[in-house]
Protein backbone atom coordinates (compact mmCIF):
# COMPACT_ATOMS: atom_id res chain seq x y z
CA UNK A 1 0.00 0.00 0.00
CA UNK A 2 1.42 3.45 -0.94
CA UNK A 3 1.80 6.04 2.41
CA UNK A 4 0.08 8.99 1.07
CA UNK A 5 1.59 12.15 2.65
CA UNK A 6 -1.43 13.76 5.34
CA UNK A 7 -1.30 17.01 3.61
CA UNK A 8 -2.13 15.78 -0.03
CA UNK A 9 -5.04 13.54 1.24
CA UNK A 10 -6.02 17.12 3.66
CA UNK A 11 -5.98 19.43 0.40
CA UNK A 12 -7.53 16.66 -1.71
CA UNK A 13 -10.86 16.64 1.21
CA UNK A 14 -10.72 20.46 1.21
CA UNK A 15 -10.91 20.94 -2.50
CA UNK A 16 -13.77 18.36 -2.54
CA UNK A 17 -15.59 20.22 0.17
CA UNK A 18 -15.17 23.32 -1.68
CA UNK A 19 -16.37 21.58 -5.31
CA UNK A 20 -19.36 20.37 -3.45
CA UNK A 21 -20.70 23.26 -1.48
CA UNK A 22 -20.29 25.45 -4.47
CA UNK A 23 -22.40 22.78 -6.15
CA UNK A 24 -24.84 22.99 -3.85
CA UNK A 25 -25.03 27.13 -3.90
CA UNK A 26 -26.33 27.23 -7.38
CA UNK A 27 -29.29 25.40 -6.38
CA UNK A 28 -31.54 28.30 -5.30
CA UNK A 29 -35.00 29.88 -6.13
CA UNK A 30 -35.86 31.55 -9.09
CA UNK A 31 -34.49 35.41 -9.26
CA UNK A 32 -37.99 36.49 -10.39
CA UNK A 33 -40.90 33.85 -9.61
CA UNK A 34 -43.52 33.55 -12.79
CA UNK A 35 -46.12 35.06 -10.48
CA UNK A 36 -44.67 38.05 -9.79
CA UNK A 37 -45.61 40.77 -12.45
CA UNK A 38 -42.76 41.77 -14.48
CA UNK A 39 -43.31 45.45 -14.99
CA UNK A 40 -44.91 48.68 -13.12
CA UNK A 41 -47.87 48.57 -15.65
CA UNK A 42 -48.23 45.35 -14.67
CA UNK A 43 -48.80 46.02 -11.11
CA UNK A 44 -51.20 49.36 -12.36
CA UNK A 45 -52.84 46.71 -13.92
CA UNK A 46 -53.44 44.29 -11.24
CA UNK A 47 -54.17 47.49 -8.55
CA UNK A 48 -57.00 48.26 -10.92
CA UNK A 49 -58.57 45.21 -11.47
CA UNK A 50 -57.34 45.66 -15.70
CA UNK A 51 -55.35 42.88 -15.49
CA UNK A 52 -54.85 41.27 -19.03
CA UNK A 53 -53.35 37.77 -19.07
CA UNK A 54 -49.95 37.45 -20.93
CA UNK A 55 -50.90 33.94 -22.57
CA UNK A 56 -53.86 32.47 -23.28
CA UNK A 57 -55.03 28.68 -24.52
CA UNK A 58 -55.63 28.15 -28.39
CA UNK A 59 -58.53 25.77 -29.98
CA UNK A 60 -56.06 22.83 -28.76
CA UNK A 61 -54.85 24.09 -25.38
CA UNK A 62 -51.56 24.85 -26.00
CA UNK A 63 -50.92 28.35 -24.51
CA UNK A 64 -50.10 31.48 -27.10
CA UNK A 65 -49.52 35.18 -26.68
CA UNK A 66 -52.97 36.78 -25.92
CA UNK A 67 -52.69 39.64 -28.28
CA UNK A 68 -56.43 40.00 -29.12
CA UNK A 69 -57.01 40.23 -25.02
CA UNK A 70 -54.23 42.88 -24.30
CA UNK A 71 -54.44 44.99 -27.80
CA UNK A 72 -58.06 45.23 -27.61
CA UNK A 73 -60.27 47.81 -26.46
CA UNK A 74 -58.89 49.03 -23.11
Amino acid sequence: MIDRPRGLVLITLIALAAVSLSTLGGCQRALFPKKAPRTQFETYDLMRQRYVPLEAPDVFGEPKPALRARLGSS
